[in-house]
């Protein structure tokens, strides 16, 4: 009568190929999850203004978004000071927050600057919008009403 043979314990070069093919599935999974990621992940915040209204003009229709880009370069050299000069505003808090020994006047100074600066800019830019909404169609300020919401379904 004839013994059924034992199975066979794997050998130690089945066991390396299982561990490798196991390694590489997972890198697999790994490698998708990070592209998912990447895709999916929201796109940078550009700081420059002028990149940012152009992605405003891109939701409008075709002759308001001309008038935005016109209205955009005709006031380029304002807006772009505007915005610098903000920027330099909000640096110089910083600036006095290092400072030794520290001021709390020249904190309270440069924060009224950077208030000053931002209201400077804020004007340009809604004068602008002001105009540039002004020229535009009845659809073309509903869709820069609602450029938020259309933002955000995109």
């Amino acid at each position: 009568m004839s013994h059924p043979e034992p199975a066979k314990a794997p050998t130690r070069r089945s066991g390396r190929w299982l561990l490798f093919g196991s390694l590489a599935l997972n890198l697999f999974f790994i490698g998708i999850a990070i592209a998912l990621a990447v895709r999916s992940a929201p796109p940078t915040w550009d700081r420059n203004v002028v990149v940012r209204i152009e992605r405003i003009a891109e939701v409008l229709p075709e002759p308001d978004a001309a008038i935005l880009r016109q209205a955009i370069n005709a006031q380029r050299n304002a807006i772009e000071t505007a915005q610098q000069e903000y920027r330099n505003a909000r640096d110089k808090v910083r600036q006095t927050l290092r400072e030794q020994p520290f001021s709390e006047q020249d904190m309270r100074s440069a924060m009224a600057a950077t208030r000053a600066a931002r209201q400077r800019y804020d004007e340009v830019l809604h004068g602008m919008f002001a105009d540039a909404a002004a020229k535009m169609s009845p659809e073309g300020r509903l869709a820069l009403a609602n450029w938020r919401n259309q933002r955000k379904s995109r």
